[in-house]
């Protein structure tokens, strides 16, 4: 996925969310050991939320390629998170994905994906 259609999709996630009543604290969190798209918390959820997007279906669903590694990417980066922001530690977290797919420009929202 090119850069721009990345960061497109991000932005209409972030204001989708954000209409459901997120509210956001950082977006790109970015470490060794890999980046969140948006941090956000909803109400007192600590929410770390990957955005995919996929042009075709040739390889499967956005909501596919989040696969088992991905997910313990992501798992780790929101660990060091709440290493270094100890304020969230005291939250409850979950994990988010929002899907677009060319087809289909509205976003799916699975809430505790994993």
């Amino acid at each position: 996925m090119s850069r721009d259609i990345g960061t497109a999709m991000e932005l209409k996630a972030l204001n989708f969310l954000r209409k459901q009543g997120l509210e956001l604290l950082q977006r790109n969190f970015n470490t060794r050991m890999g980046e969140i798209d948006l941090i956000m918390t909803d109400q007192d959820t600590l929410v770390f939320i990957e955005v995919r997007y996929r042009q075709n279906q040739n390889y499967g669903s956005a909501l596919e390629s989040v696969n088992f590694t991905k997910q313990q990417k992501l798992i780790k980066t929101a660990q060091y998170f709440l290493q270094t922001q100890k304020h969230y530690q005291k939250l409850h977290c979950r994990f988010d994905v929002i899907a677009f797919s060319k087809d289909n420009n509205r976003p799916e929202w699975i809430r505790s994906a994993f």
